[in-house]
């Protein structure tokens, strides 16, 4: 394995008018680091994760966290986590690009 060095998450940020974009920073069989980059307007649907959790930091923006029974204001700073099987995701209903660090563990598939 290299030797790790220092990043710039926002640096290898991914955006398309098109859909959330996504990035992956590092991925091993045991986590992925990831990148989910959302223009103004975009969503990643409510949805859930079997087996894996799931860390959301909010890098860069403002959006709104999305629960099954609740939504929760996203800004820089912030942090989610979303236990196996808890339904989660994301929306910027801000008006300017949301940027927000995904953490997986176990990495997917």
């Amino acid at each position: 394995m290299d030797h790790p060095k220092a990043l710039r998450p926002e640096e290898h940020a991914n955006y398309s008018s098109a859909k959330m974009g996504k990035s992956t920073i590092f991925r091993s069989d045991r986590i992925m680091v990831g990148l989910n980059a959302f223009e103004p307007g975009q969503e990643h649907a409510l949805h859930a994760h079997e087996g894996m959790d799931k860390v959301y930091q909010v890098l860069e923006g403002r959006g709104t966290f999305l629960l099954e029974d609740r939504e929760e204001p996203m800004e820089p700073g912030l942090m989610l986590v979303a236990p196996e099987g808890v339904p989660h995701g994301i929306r910027n209903d801000g008006g300017e690009r949301l940027l927000v660090l995904a953490i997986l563990a176990p990495a997917p598939g």
